[in-house]
């Protein structure tokens, strides 16, 4: 089920986490830090593509304290939670899951940063880059959306180059996964069957 598509002022379906309380409650949490952020692609609420990415990683088994660190994925880079924070809520797992993922500010240029998280989440190993994977995933059907609506072929060309660039990490992070073959799949579906500009 890709979440991407629903209506920008639908509630996500959250029936999947009627068995995983930590990720109950990670929604809950993410949903006051994210505030009214809105998804960039359609402006739908960004809880979506967190429930998107975690509910990507319920469907290939992991625990829920992995689809929690999906769930909260975004909290340290894009709102002003703190991480100790963090670690008091949901415990030093989670947290820690949730570093790796997250890019550094500190690092200014965007492509260096983006190639320092890929690096941080090929070392790190363990649940790591299942979470960067199911991003990634989410992220490239999001590509779509923003290619349909105009986005600058530059913009898209670089964002994925960085997709790729990702796959081929992941290739080797998590080779024969459900996962990474569904990144491999939106990309090639993007590549093979581009969108059309919205009004063409």
């Amino acid at each position: 089920m890709s979440l991407v598509a629903q209506d920008p002022g639908e509630t996500p379906d959250l029936s999947f986490v009627r068995k995983l309380p930590v990720t109950q409650a990670a929604i809950e949490y993410a949903r006051s830090r994210h505030g009214e952020q809105r998804r960039a692609a359609d402006g739908a609420p960004f809880l979506l593509h967190l429930v998107e990415v975690a509910s990507l990683l319920d469907r290939s088994g992991y625990p829920d304290r992995v689809v929690a660190a999906a769930v909260l994925h975004d909290v340290l880079e894009d709102t002003e939670t703190d991480p100790f924070d963090l670690r008091s809520q949901f415990g030093s797992e989670v947290c820690e899951l949730v570093a790796v993922v997250s890019d550094d500010p500190a690092v200014s240029d965007e492509d260096e940063r983006k190639s320092e998280t890929r690096e941080r989440v090929r070392q790190a190993g363990g649940y790591a880059p299942a979470v960067y994977a199911a991003d990634k995933v989410s992220k490239v059907r999001e590509l779509r959306i923003l290619i349909a609506r105009g986005m600058q072929p530059e913009e898209a060309r670089i964002r994925h180059r960085r997709y790729r660039e990702s796959l081929v990490m992941l290739d080797q992070a998590l080779p024969d996964t459900r996962l990474v073959e569904l990144l491999r799949f939106e990309l090639e579906a993007l590549e093979r069957l581009p969108p059309e500009p919205e009004g063409d």
